[in-house]
């Protein structure tokens, strides 16, 4: 579903994606963890198209992007990309103005350009599916942030995308708010959607990951199945992460 080749990204000074190579499978999830400033943020960006890279290739069901294409070229092959790619964010980024259900309606009816009453049915059941049917009409200022961050992986589940991205998804959240977003992620694992998530939360790492991958300055340092890396990772790096991460 997801392969990356050889990608970099400089900013001003060191590179900080440094020749990224990643697999992922259809109806995987993969966690991506490691120290702070590692790229790993970088790198999902990249995979939607938020930021640009200097060198390699990512590829996404099909729909694929080089670095250095002509500048008409690239945003043809970018939107096919980002077609393709849902992406829910540490911060929720919902519309105030609007209440919930029209919050989850935005993109079908604006982007995607299907019927309102499509639209509304399709952001009802997303919103049952993430246990916030109850309060579709209420407007965002009135949840709690765990339910904020429940609209916006609905949101993104509404344009029906082939892979969504998380980005930290509890990183502002208490650990109950944390709970409930967990839960909703660990039932999209479960019914097989493709997904590709950064977070600091080992725990869930372990129980929703098929695949982790370690990011180290800028490189895939190992991956590999949760058991074996969290429990016999091959490089000392790791070790030293995964310790300070610890109790």
């Amino acid at each position: 579903m997801i392969r990356v080749r050889s990608l970099v990204k400089r900013r001003d000074g060191p590179a900080v994606l440094r020749g990224i190579d990643l697999d992922v499978a259809k109806n995987e999830v993969a966690c991506l963890i490691g120290p702070s400033g590692c790229g790993k943020t970088t790198l999902l960006r990249c995979l939607n198209g938020l930021e640009s890279f200097d060198e390699g290739t990512i590829e996404v069901d099909g729909a694929s992007l080089q670095a250095g294409l002509p500048s008409r070229e690239a945003a043809g092959r970018l939107r096919g990309i980002r077609a393709r790619v849902g992406m829910v964010f540490q911060q929720f980024h919902l519309f105030p103005h609007r209440t919930v259900i029209q919050n989850v309606m935005e993109g079908p009816v604006h982007v995607a350009r299907r019927p309102r009453a499509e639209a509304r049915s399709l952001a009802e059941s997303l919103l049952e599916r993430v246990g916030l049917a109850s309060k579709a009409d209420r407007m965002p200022e009135t949840l709690s942030e765990g339910e904020q961050q429940r609209v916006a992986i609905a949101r993104a589940l509404a344009m029906r995308p082939e892979v969504i991205l998380f980005d930290e998804p509890t990183s502002a959240l208490d650990p109950r708010m944390t709970a409930e977003v967990l839960s909703v992620v660990s039932d999209l694992a479960r019914a097989g959607q493709t997904m590709v998530i950064v977070t600091h939360v080992i725990d869930f790492a372990r129980r929703v990951a098929g695949t982790i991958h370690v990011i180290e300055e800028g490189r895939v340092l190992e991956s590999g199945p949760p058991a074996q890396l969290l429990d016999h990772p091959r490089e000392e790096a790791t070790r030293q992460f995964l310790r300070s991460t610890g109790p």
